[in-house]
């Protein structure tokens, strides 16, 4: 198919056109003879060509109904790639292996549009059938932020290494990318836990504690938490004294183990 393909500004196309990147990219997904590959954001598919040859499924889906089309075209000689022109955000997982005539266990790789790539992250590491593995390009900031060491962490930390163990591979500068973007970007791997490193009896109330500790991040805990909860500081800090926690201490320095006993004091103190 020919035509000059010119990113889509509502997309967020930035495509990694890098050739040493992709690679190491494709690598790092450590993937083997018999596995599925779902890769999310094909784009002009020169990451699909690097996977391609590594995997025995490849599931490349792609939103842009131009650019899946050309896919189709470009790797119709290959029978081990599906190219399914889908929203990730909206279509089922479960919907997209069944498409694309992949198994389980599967890996994510994918260079995701800077203003979903957390949305995406989260889908499907909440999955009911999460991959074993996930390589992905993400802003820095985000990438920091996911595998970020008590004393920096947010609640996105807390939600995404609770799932998985989360770090940054390396750094792409702006002109890895076409067009180059404004923002740096990261490449980072997440290994999925086989079961959550905190184990809660009610994981969405886990997260609405973590993201209510998390309400004013530069106070002190006590103050941060009672703004949260909408409670007193005095109400906040019996409870912080139930799951024995400094209550002067910042909620970046909160470990995992501390927002588990912190929501299961929580929960005590509400007589849950």
């Amino acid at each position: 198919m020919s035509g000059r393909l010119r990113p889509r500004k509502a997309l967020g196309q930035h495509w990694l056109s890098d050739r040493k990147a992709l690679r190491r990219i494709a690598e790092a997904g450590e993937i083997g003879d018999d596995d599925t590959v779902i890769e999310i954001g094909a784009g002009t598919g020169l990451l699909t060509e690097e996977l391609a040859k590594r995997a025995e499924k490849l599931i490349a889906v792609e939103v842009d109904e131009e650019l899946a089309k050309r896919l189709r075209h470009r790797f119709s000689d290959g029978s081990n790639v599906s190219i399914l022109q889908a929203d990730v955000l909206t279509t089922p997982i479960e919907e997209m292996l069944i498409r694309g005539n992949g198994g389980v266990p599967y890996v994510v790789v994918g260079n995701l549009p800077y203003f979903i790539g957390t949305a995406i992250v989260r889908r499907f590491l909440q999955a009911m059938i999460p991959p074993r593995r996930m390589v992905v390009t993400l802003q820095a900031e985000v990438a920091e932020s996911v595998t970020a060491l008590p004393g920096r962490m947010r609640a996105l930390s807390v939600q995404v290494q609770m799932l998985a163990s989360a770090r940054i591979l390396f750094y792409l500068p702006s002109k890895a990318f076409t067009p180059p973007p404004k923002i740096r970007s990261a490449v980072v791997r997440l290994d999925v836990h086989d079961a959550p490193e905190v184990e809660v009896d009610d994981r969405d109330s886990f997260l609405n504690l973590v993201h209510a500790g998390f309400a004013a991040p530069r106070k002190r805990l006590r103050n941060s938490l009672a703004i949260g909860l909408g409670v007193e500081p005095d109400e906040s800090s019996r409870i912080l004294a139930g799951a024995d926690l400094d209550p002067t201490q910042r909620p970046a320095q909160v470990t995992l183990a501390g927002w588990r006993d912190l929501y299961f004091a929580f929960r005590a103190a509400k007589g849950r």
